[in-house]
């Protein structure tokens, strides 16, 4: 599915913090849910059951927070309680095909894995790819009829407050980079041949599948793998979002001063298309400040937990021991009913939308008939956002131990201030 990713690191950053941003463009109509999930320590020798597949479980996974398609398992993006963020977005590469819809593990439950076992970026790719080698990807990434045939390769984003990287998926083969500076990523291939890991026999597989030849001179994983390698990077559909938002994220870091406003701007971009409005809708977003290592400031996540980020709000929320986010985004859940588990899948389709999703559901369909009454809960919900902005940040300046508790439900609270809107 289309979606945009961005990371900026210092010196381009205030404060010298990591600054990481995603929106979740999926089908129109899919709700996106926004959930936590506890630590866990687990029998030894027991199984997860993800989207499709059942899996070997680990003996502890972190605590985190998801914003996942209702659906599946998996999620889109999130965070966990060591500062590690992940997001996902899809590629098409000239090894998607058929076997791509064979039930395994979709991206976005390789991004839930990554999180829930690891400690840092550097130790997510390694239990990323440690799973796309023993149970490969794919599986159909959409529920909606007309799309449960479509299915994708993954490129990832994966940062903490110290690194960031991006590993980038062709099947079972995969390259990642170490970034620096500012980076996007728009549904297209963009490690070329400065790698610093790989899969095991990378290029000799591309040898073998008539990809590359020694005398094609450097290996260059964009140029070898991608579906729109004939140029540079900026012939695939994605590109034009790309390039938008490679601007944007140089214009905002010009002076170093970008922060979690300035991210959310970017993500709120429309004329790009980072916004996505149409028959694919931006659907959820996700802002996490992380803070440099040894700070006595907490790494902040924002989320919306409702499509269309110009008429939504991004919500804060920071992992502590009482941390609380209520239900008002969880969706309803079918348990074994559920049409994605019953086989065959798909067959019929139910209503999973949350308490904010129909409330903001509503909302925009006042913002879109121009209803004056929608515009103007547009405006005070802007105004709470940036009041709430305003107030984390003042706390953030001069934090400790005793504000966890000041904001352990404050998720949730905004969720109420938000629905109280939706009510007027």
């Amino acid at each position: 599915m289309p979606c945009d990713m961005f990371v900026a690191l210092p010196p381009a950053t205030s404060d010298g913090c990591i600054i990481f941003g995603k929106n979740a463009d999926r089908p129109t109509g899919e709700v996106q849910e926004v959930i936590q999930v506890p630590k866990q320590d687990h029998d030894v020798g027991s199984k997860i059951m993800c989207t499709y597949i059942e899996i070997d479980q680990v003996p502890h996974t972190h605590a985190v927070i998801l914003t996942k398609p209702a659906w599946m398992w998996g999620a889109e993006m999130g965070a966990n309680e060591h500062g590690v963020c992940i997001g996902n977005v899809a590629v098409w590469t000239k090894l998607n095909g058929p076997d791509d819809l064979k039930e395994r593990l979709p991206g976005m439950d390789l991004v839930r894995l990554g999180l829930e076992r690891s400690k840092s970026a550097r130790e997510a790719v390694d239990v990323v790819t440690g799973l796309l080698g023993q149970y490969g990807q794919g599986g159909p990434c959409a529920e909606e009829p007309g799309l449960t045939k479509w299915a994708y390769h993954n490129s990832f984003l994966l940062v903490d407050s110290s690194e960031a990287w991006l590993l980038e998926t062709v099947a079972s083969h995969w390259a990642a980079e170490k970034l620096t500076g500012i980076h996007n990523v728009s549904n297209e291939l963009t490690i070329t041949t400065n790698f610093d890991l790989s899969s095991p026999e990378l290029v000799e597989s591309a040898e073998e599948a008539g990809l590359y030849r020694k005398e094609d001179g450097d290996f260059n994983f964009y140029q070898v793998f991608s579906e729109e390698s004939s140029g540079a990077l900026s012939n695939y559909p994605g590109s034009t979002r790309y390039l938008h938002g490679k601007r944007l994220l140089k214009e905002f870091t010009s002076e170093g001063k970008i922060g979690v406003e300035e991210m959310c701007k970017i993500l709120r971009d429309e004329p790009s298309g980072i916004n996505m409005r149409g028959t694919l809708t931006t659907m959820a977003c996700q802002v996490s400040v992380l803070p440099p290592p040894g700070s006595a400031t907490p790494p902040c996540h924002w989320f919306t937990a409702t499509p269309n980020p110009s008429t939504s709000i991004f919500k804060p929320f920071i992992f502590c021991p009482q941390a609380n986010i209520g239900d008002l985004t969880t969706s309803p859940s079918y348990g074994a009913d559920d049409p994605v588990k019953k086989m065959p899948r798909f067959q019929e389709q139910v209503d999973r939308k949350h308490p904010l999703y129909l409330g903001h559901e509503n909302l925009q369909t006042l913002v879109d008939k121009d209803d004056p009454k929608g515009l103007m809960i547009v405006q005070n919900l802007q105004e709470l956002e940036v009041k709430c902005m305003e107030d984390m940040g003042d706390m953030m300046k001069d934090f400790d131990e005793k504000m966890f508790m000041k904001v352990s439900q404050i998720f949730l609270q905004m969720c109420n201030f938000e629905l109280n809107f939706y009510k007027c």
